[in-house]
This record gives structure tokens, C-alpha cells and sequence, in this order.
């Protein structure tokens, strides 16, 4: 069943040159896509080409020029009254300094209008699973690169929405430690029903995880490919070096160098 549709979806960023001339520099052109309920889609594409435009236009943080976006069949009202429909993860974690692990995780939950007890509760349930048991009371200064964004991804899932859009969630991070987290991920995405939309440079990141994957031109983005990744589960470091894996990896380098 589809859950979200993007029709036709376009954003100019208004500006000026050094002249002082008008200008604008177009993100996004003419994105058409759909995502099912519970998929998981990855968005790859070259830096700049509006990947991020995408998602924040999704979250209501932007306005799109043209286009609509469509929830259940239903088009969404106008950005400014449509923010918390999505749970979004920038970049950085952005996790509150003087708010301890707990703290941050129930922050989502808490702007939503859920009930701050009942989110400490769910939280105190979910440290373990979110690999942040016995660290509720820590201070974010004190954590490692990748429980930061354990408990910044926590914080998200905690708030409750279906959609979860994830920036580049584990694109700061040391090898290692990503490919931990990207096999957590997989693990943690069996025990709840979300749809996710993920942005990743990392083509072997976008296959691993994803159901389908969306390839993005260079600026302005559009679409150039809409690969079906039809590999079977669990998958973890032996799958990327699979025939199947790598026939995919093929297809989408090509469409990246259109």
C-alpha cells in the first residue's frame, strides 16, 4: 500500500549574485515517486544535488515552489502546518548538551504532546535494544561518535511518527563503527514498522540497507533511477560481496555517471 507519494515536486533557492543581480539555485526538479508502507528507501546521488532539499521538504522545513506531497492519498497541508509529521534526523545529531541521554531521547515524545512519563518508560525499555543501557544518565559529551547517533536515532523513533527520514545518519562516523551501526540498524528495523527514507554517499550503505533506491542527478536533482534492491535478509558483510550485490552496485555507478 502506498503511504507517501512526491508528485511532481520542485524548489528554487532565491538569492543574489555578487552583483547584487537576482539569481536562484534550483535544488530539486520534478520528483515523482512513491514509498509503501514499512519500505525502506535509500537516496543516493553526488553532493549538493538536493537530497537534504528533499527531506526537508518533507518535514515542512521548506515550502516547494511546485509539486505536492500526498500522505495516505491525501495532499498535505502548507509546510508551516505540517511540521511533526515526519520524524527527521539532520546530519548532526543535534543531541542538547545539558540534557542527559534520557533527556534527549524523550525530547521527540515530549514536542509531539505524548506524555513524558509514559516516554521515559518506553525509553527505559529501549536502551538496551538501542545499545545505550546503563548510559540513560550520561551526558552527550561523554559518548562515543556512534551512541550519540544511537541516541539521536532513538530520540527520533520515540516520537512516535510512521515516516522516519534519516540525513546521512552514519556518514560522520569511522568505518568500523558504521558498519556496526548499519548491521544494528537492520537489526532494529525488524522490531518496528516505519518507513524509512535514508540519505547515504555510500552506494554500498544505500544497497545493504534498502529496499529500493533512489539515484539523483547532480544539481538540480532529479531522478535517474529507481533500482528494486531484491536481496534476500539478513544481510551483513558477506552479501556485498555477492554477484547479485554487485550486478546492482553496477547499475547504479552507471546511472550516477549519466
Amino acid at each position: 500500500m502506498t503511504l507517501l507519494a512526491v508528485e511532481s515536486l520542485s524548489k528554487t533557492f532565491e538569492g543574489s549574485s555578487r552583483r547584487g543581480s537576482p539569481s536562484g539555485v534550483e535544488a530539486v526538479v520534478d520528483l515523482t515517486f512513491e514509498v509503501a508502507a514499512g519500505e525502506f528507501l535509500t537516496i543516493i546521488g553526488p553532493s549538493g544535488c538536493g537530497k537534504s532539499t528533499l527531506l526537508r521538504l518533507l518535514a515542512g522545513l521548506v515550502q516547494p515552489d511546485r509539486g505536492r506531497i500526498l500522505l495516505e492519498g491525501q495532499p498535505l497541508p502548507e509546510a508551516s502546518d505540517r511540521q511533526g509529521r515526519f520524524g527527521y534526523m539532520p546530519q548532526r545529531d543535534t543531541l542538547l548538551p545539558w540534557r542527559t541521554v534520557l533527556e534527549n531521547a524523550v525530547l521527540g515524545a515530549e514536542l509531539a504532546g505524548g506524555s513524558r512519563d509514559a516516554a521515559r518508560a518506553e525509553a527505559r525499555q529501549l536502551l538496551p535494544l538501542f545499545g545505550l543501557d546503563g548510559f540513560e544518565d550520561n551526558w552527550p559529551s561523554t559518548l562515543s561518535g556512534g551512541m550519540r547517533q544511537r541516541a539521536a536515532l532513538l530520540r527520533t523513533f520515540l516520537a512516535g511518527y510512521d515516516i522516519l527520514l534519516l540525513d546521512e545518519p552514519f556518514g560522520a562516523l569511522d568505518a568500523l563503527t558504521r558498519g556496526m551501526l548499519q548491521q544494528w540498524l537492520l537489526g532494529v528495523r525488524t522490531r518496528f514498522s516505519k518507513t524509512i527514507l535514508f540519505i547515504t554517499h555510500d552506494i554500498d550503505e544505500a544497497l545493504l540497507l534498502g529496499d529500493r533506491m533512489l539515484v539523483f542527478s547532480p544539481r538540480p536533482g532529479r531522478i535517474t533511477a529507481d533500482l528494486t534492491i531484491d536481496l534476500p535478509h539478513p544481510r551483513d558483510g558477506e552479501t556485498v560481496l555477492g554477484a547479485d550485490f554487485l550486478e546492482l552496485k553496477r547499475s547504479a555507478l552507471a546511472h550516477l555517471r549519466l
